[in-house]
C-alpha cells in the first residue's frame, strides 16, 4: 500500500514540476507540435499518479486481493513507456521513440481492467 501510495505521490509530483518546465522552460526552444506531445505526457502521468494513489488505497482496504498490486506495477510501468517515451521524444525529435509510447498505453489499459476487475471481485 505505502509502496503505491509513494509512487502516486512521486508521480504528481513530477508531473507539476515536468509541466512547469515545459510551459517555462521549452516555450520557443522546441517546435509547438512537441511541447504539445510533452503537454501530454504530462496530463497521462498526473492522471495515472492518481491512479497510482487509487491502487495504494485500495490495496489497503482489500489486501488479499492480488491484482490490485499487479496493476499498481503495470500502471507505473505505462507511466515510464508512455510519458517517459513522450518526454524524449519532444526533447530530442527522433520520432521511432513513438513507436514505445503504445506500449505504455496497452499498460495504462490494461491496469484499469484489472482495478475494475478486482473492485468486481472484492465487491
Amino acid at each position: 500500500m505505502k509502496t503505491f501510495v509513494l509512487l502516486g505521490a512521486l508521480n504528481a509530483f513530477l508531473a507539476v514540476a515536468l509541466g512547469a518546465f515545459g510551459a517555462h522552460g521549452l516555450e520557443g526552444k522546441i517546435p509547438d507540435r512537441y511541447l504539445e506531445i510533452w503537454k501530454t505526457a504530462v496530463q497521462y502521468q498526473m492522471f495515472h499518479a492518481l491512479g497510482l494513489l487509487v491502487v495504494g488505497l485500495l490495496a489497503g482496504k482489500a489486501p488479499n486481493v492480488g491484482l490490485i498490486g499487479a496493476a499498481g506495477w503495470v500502471m507505473f510501468a505505462g507511466i515510464v513507456l508512455f510519458s517517459g517515451s513522450l518526454y524524449v521524444l519532444s526533447v530530442t525529435q527522433i520520432k521511432p521513440l513513438g513507436a514505445i509510447t503504445p506500449f505504455g498505453g496497452v499498460a495504462f489499459l490494461v491496469a484499469w481492467v484489472m482495478i475494475g476487475y478486482a473492485a468486481l471481485k472484492w465487491l
